[in-house]
């Protein structure tokens, strides 16, 4: 039997392109004891993985090597299993990569059995209810101590994780602030339900901006998407004893060895700022309390979980590259299949 994987084919150098990427065949070999054979389903496509592509060891993972599997998050049914937290027909949903069958490791802690509701598409395990959701639930309610009536802005407010984090902001009684680009205000306020939006192209002060959409106060709660002149920008727009929860950093993904200046750190003194970056897998304890809150929005139609989805291994490129070209809303989702569902018809309730 022959496994399709996508491994890199060469280092990119700013945005990616077609040709650092190549698909492979490779016999598969059997189960060792405690291992597990997943059929995968869906990809989540995520802006961190391009930091893993280029040489050397300057995040929180190690580089992907010259050949070796393009990593990203993967939910595969159990077709095999010599595990006994797995069963055939499980659910697996793990760090693993781009390819259509997986084998995990009897010492991946990571690798989670995931209990399926199959009222809810599949692809929304991946996004809003996946740790894309996840990851803005624990950002705010952990890391940024939210709490009512808080101003929160949260930047790539159209983006997988940013248009969760607002809508979990706005359903938690605070008043959400998106920021994005021009061609996104709208579906910021009027998909989303962010009370407003301010758009960072066009803006010709973003931190007046940014106020003046706050009540002319500061922000309490500064969710972090992007770094860059956004980052720069927001620090002077903060509440005294604001928090910055530091999520990603897009601005700097594409430019790794010439990242972009942050020049008003010293307002983190000014307003006595808290600014934490954070991973949202070393919160375990908020897992469950995560996806059961997460779940129940969705279910209920209060949270609109936003994808854009394409179909086919072959596919994978292409949406990652335009997930960093910025060319994407919502959550970026590759499904190996078209029985896969999605959110495409989904009628909550």
């Amino acid at each position: 039997m022959k496994n399709r994987r996508i491994v890199l084919a060469s280092r990119p150098h700013g945005v990616p392109a077609p040709g650092n990427f190549r698909l492979i065949e490779e016999e598969v070999r059997p189960l060792a004891e405690g291992e597990v054979r997943t059929r995968n389903r869906v990809f989540a496509i995520d802006p961190a993985i391009r930091g893993l592509l280029d040489e050397g060891d300057g995040t929180y993972l190690p580089a992907v090597p010259l050949g070796g599997l393009i990593p990203t998050m993967v939910l595969g049914e159990v077709i095999e299993s010599r595990n006994p937290a797995f069963a055939v027909g499980d659910h697996a949903r793990g760090f693993i990569g781009w390819e259509e069958q997986s084998i995990i490791p009897a010492d991946n802690i990571a690798c989670e059995n995931v209990k399926i509701d199959p009222t809810v598409p599949l692809t929304a395990y991946m996004g809003a209810l996946g740790w894309s959701g996840i990851t803005a639930y624990i950002g705010l309610t952990r890391i940024g101590e939210m709490q009512a009536g808080d101003k929160v802005v949260v930047s790539a407010a159209a983006g997988a994780v940013g248009s969760v984090a607002g809508q979990v902001a706005r359903l938690s009684g605070c008043r959400a602030i998106g920021i994005a680009s021009t061609g996104k205000i709208a579906e910021v306020t009027e998909d989303l339900g962010y009370h407003a939006a301010v758009d960072h192209v066009t803006a010709p002060d973003l931190t007046a901006a940014v106020r003046d959409a706050c009540g002319g106060e500061g922000a309490n709660i500064y969710f972090d998407n992007v770094g860059g002149p956004v980052l720069d920008a927001m620090l002077p727009a903060m509440a005294d004893y604001g928090r910055v929860i530091v999520c990603g950093m897009v601005a700097n993904y594409n430019h790794q060895n010439d990242p972009p200046a942050i020049r008003n750190l010293w307002q983190v003194l000014v307003h006595r700022i808290k600014m934490q970056g954070f991973l949202a897998y070393e919160h375990p304890d908020l897992l469950e309390e995560a996806q059961q809150r997460l779940g129940d929005w969705i279910r209920a139609g209060a949270l609109k979980a936003t994808e854009n989805v394409a179909t086919g291994i072959e596919s994978a490129p292409d949406a990652f590259i335009r997930l960093m070209s910025g060319q994407t809303r919502g959550k970026t989702i590759v499904r190996l299949d078209a029985d896969v569902t999605t959110l495409d018809g989904f009628a909550p309730g």
